[in-house]
C-alpha cells in the first residue's frame, strides 16, 4: 500500500500529510484545452478529463518542463490554452534518479525507444514520489499489459512506482 507524502508547512514548521499528489502528463492537458472532438470517444474523453480538472484542487498537482515542453509546440492558439492551464503548477526536476529509470524502462522494453519521452514522465514521478501519473496516453504509459513491468522495474531501481491512471479511474472531487 502507498502511503501519501508528507510536506513542510512552513507556517507552522512542522511536517503534515497532505492531499494525494499527481503528476499531470501532457495528454491530460492537451485534452482539457483542445477543442471538442467529432470522435464519441475521444470526446467523452475529454468531458471526463475537463471534469476531473475542475474538481483538482483535492491533489496536490505536479507536472515537468517535459510536459511544458511538450505543450509550448503547435498551433500558437492551442499552445496559449496549454501553457495557461500549466500556470501555477510545480515542475518537478529532471533528477539523475529520474533519468536512470527512463533508460531502464526503454531499455528492459516496458518503453519503446521511439517513446522515450514517455518513460521519462513515468522516471520523473516515480523518482519523485508522485502518488499518481495521470495520462490518456494508453499506448506507452497506462498500458496494462506493461503495468507489471513498468512497476517491476521502478521497484528494482528502488522507487514506488506511480499509480499509472486516467481521468475515469481517479476520483475527482475528494481525495482519494
Amino acid at each position: 500500500m502507498m502511503h501519501r507524502p508528507i510536506w513542510p508547512n512552513i507556517t507552522t514548521n512542522t511536517w503534515v500529510r497532505s492531499e494525494s499528489s499527481v503528476y499531470v502528463e501532457t495528454s491530460i492537458i492537451s485534452y482539457i484545452t483542445a477543442r471538442r472532438s467529432r470522435d464519441i470517444v475521444i470526446a467523452a474523453h475529454q468531458q471526463l478529463t475537463r471534469r476531473w480538472w475542475r474538481s483538482r484542487s483535492s491533489y496536490r498537482l505536479f507536472v515537468s518542463q517535459i510536459v511544458r515542453d511538450e505543450a509550448g509546440v503547435g498551433d500558437r492558439a492551442a499552445r496559449l490554452r496549454r501553457l495557461r492551464a500549466l500556470r501555477g503548477i510545480p515542475a518537478l526536476a529532471i533528477t539523475d534518479q529520474a533519468t536512470r529509470l527512463a533508460g531502464e524502462l526503454v531499455r528492459r522494453g516496458a518503453i519503446p525507444r521511439k517513446a522515450t519521452v514517455d518513460a521519462f514522465h513515468i522516471g520523473i514521478a516515480a523518482a519523485h514520489q508522485v502518488e499518481y501519473l495521470l495520462t490518456w496516453n494508453c499506448k506507452h504509459i497506462a498500458n496494462a499489459t506493461m503495468r507489471g513491468t513498468i512497476e517491476a522495474i521502478c521497484r528494482s531501481e528502488g522507487v514506488t512506482p506511480p499509480i499509472i491512471c486516467t481521468p475515469e479511474e481517479l476520483p475527482s472531487g475528494s481525495s482519494t
